[in-house]
């Protein structure tokens, strides 16, 4: 080995299309679903819905190839503590449609429980567990309970299950790969929650890479996608660090109980199935990747807003509309065809499955969070942004929300613990004096006011290493440029290059909002990070019970 690594010494073979490897970890689709042999030892399992409260009964929904199946329900917080378990249960094997990933399972229930009075609120993992002679195999499903009415906490942490859908592979197909359409190998534009949550989701092995990696490539050497290398060798999600409670949520219910915060825990869908169910708290925090939200939804966060609730967003990537149906059964998202939506051209147009910047949609995220998900994305992953700063550079530090943080202005916040990446949302912005302000060209007010600032791109950078597979190429970009200049060309792919990543703070209404727009604020919270800690206690505090 020389200086250069495990670079070839002397001359590099020219790059050609057959000498870029394929790189099966980051192309191929491979996806978690039921194995369709009897022989083969398995258990899978779902509930009807993701969140109950006390006195709801949940009905498990389990198939298994085992004569004898058990199940634990534990309460996953700081310390995981079992609260229900039920042994020696009559295993029965199910047929799966070849199309459960839209249609959903159509499991008969296998058992069902309520949930008593004194289970506290919070993300409850249901391990199913089945054994054969010596071998045992265990899987995992996760449901929220909330509160009682009439004992509301100051704080409800909304689940981002309209991501957690979008990214869902079990089955065979989510909205970005699958073995839908004519050929058979199409995503979803449709996906349906009766069905298990893909392995990885709910539950995840200490040390399981993060999207971001701690040591970013260095030069010459060739970029890596650790998280899914890790996947594809273990037999986990290949989409399981984008999205789920596991990589997300979880940690940030850790940190919330170890610094005394008293949350409930809700999900996106209960936005829809409980009109104004946000009234009840405070502050309605969002946490990770929040990329997929109906209208609905997105109208019970602009009410509660406007009415005097406040919003602590410290989250990533609001860029698509869905629209759910069939009782919550069913998500709904188009994406990047949107045009082949049913309701396209219709008088419902500004209810089509796109992005919320594009037309027919025109509703941007701005509106709404004070940040726009394509004026981001990516920074920090592979070669978009690869070795960019990790954190956000501040402007504002004489801001409520750095008060104890020790950040003066030009400082970059959770660089050593890369918080900024993966994905993030951003604005069209101007320099005033060295300070950021919207340039209010992309719905953005001239109130929102830019506190921190990071650089992000559509296009992965191609730095011609030899042997090198790039996951996110420059795709994405084709799809901006359409979406924000009407067409595709040297100088809209160009513009679209270029992207950001922002903090803002807004008061709108009656309420007040804080957005910290990157998917990985939580690794500053996992890590310890002091300064990420200080600005996160900060904006729970203004924001509540005393607010």
């Amino acid at each position: 080995m020389t200086e250069q690594g495990n670079r070839p010494a002397g001359n590099t073979p020219e790059i050609t299309p057959r000498t870029r490897a394929k790189a099966r970890h980051i192309l191929d689709h491979y996806y978690i679903g039921p194995a369709r042999d009897a022989r083969v030892l398995e258990i899978w399992g779902y509930t009807p819905e993701m969140s109950y409260a006390p006195g709801d009964s949940v009905t498990l929904h389990v198939s298994t190839t085992a004569d004898e199946w058990s199940f634990e329900v534990g309460r996953d917080g700081l310390d995981y503590e079992p609260v229900l378990s039920e042994s020696g249960l009559k295993g029965i094997h199910h047929d799966t449609p070849e199309d459960c990933s839209v249609t959903g399972c159509g499991w008969p229930a296998s058992y069902e429980f309520t949930v008593p009075e004194d289970w506290a609120p919070g993300g409850y993992l249901i391990t199913f567990r089945a054994r054969s002679d010596e071998d045992a195999v265990e899987e995992h499903h996760i449901i929220m309970v909330r509160s009682a009415a009439g004992r509301r906490p100051p704080y409800v942490l909304v689940c981002a299950t309209g991501t957690w859908l979008a990214y869902n592979c079990w089955g065979g197909s989510n909205h970005y790969e699958g073995i839908t359409g004519e050929s058979g190998n199409e995503f979803a534009p449709v996906v349906s929650t009766q069905r298990p949550w893909s392995r990885g989701f709910c539950r995840l092995p200490e040390g399981a890479p993060r999207t971001i990696s701690n040591l970013p490539s260095r030069p010459g050497e060739m970029v890596r996608y650790p998280y899914m290398e890790w996947a594809y060798a273990y037999g986990y999600s290949k989409k399981y660090a984008s999205s789920g409670w596991a990589s997300y949520e979880r940690h940030f219910v850790r940190w919330a109980e170890r610094n005394g915060f008293e949350f409930d825990v809700i999900t996106q869908h209960d936005l829809l199935r409980m009109p104004g169910v946000l009234n009840d708290y405070a502050c309605a925090v969002f946490v990770g990747h929040d990329e997929y939200w109906s209208a609905g939804m997105r109208d019970a966060v602009d009410s509660f807003v406007e009415g005097g609730g406040n919003v602590a967003r410290f989250a990533g990537n609001f860029l698509w509309q869905t629209r759910i149906e069939d009782e919550g059964r069913t998500q709904i998202c188009f994406k990047y065809i949107a045009e082949q939506d049913p309701l396209a051209g219709t008088e419902r147009a500004h209810l089509v499955t796109g992005a919320w910047e594009a037309p027919p949609v025109s509703r941007p995220g701005a509106l709404t969070f004070g940040v726009n998900g394509l004026r981001g994305v990516y920074s920090g992953l592979g070669n978009c942004v690869g070795n960019g700063a990790g954190g956000f550079t501040i402007y504002r530090p004489s801001h409520w929300a750095f008060d104890g943080a020790g950040l003066g202005y030009g400082d970059v916040l959770g660089a050593t613990s890369r918080i900024f990446g993966y994905e993030v949302d951003g604005l069209d912005h101007l320099f005033e004096d060295g300070l950021p302000k919207p340039a209010c060209t992309d719905g953005a007010v001239p109130e929102i006011e830019i506190l921190g600032l990071g650089l992000a791109t559509n296009i992965e950078a191609d730095h011609a290493v030899w042997g090198e597979t790039l996951y996110i190429g420059a795709a994405d970009a084709g799809f901006k440029a359409r979406a924000l200049h009407g067409e595709v060309t040297p100088q809209t792919l160009d513009a679209c290059t270029r992207g950001n990543g922002v903090i803002v703070s807004w008061r709108r209404g009656k309420g007040e909002i804080f957005t910290a727009a990157t998917c990985e604020w939580v690794a500053g919270l996992i890590d310890g990070d002091s300064q990420v800690e200080t600005v996160t206690r900060n904006v729970l505090a203004r924001f509540g019970p005393t607010a």
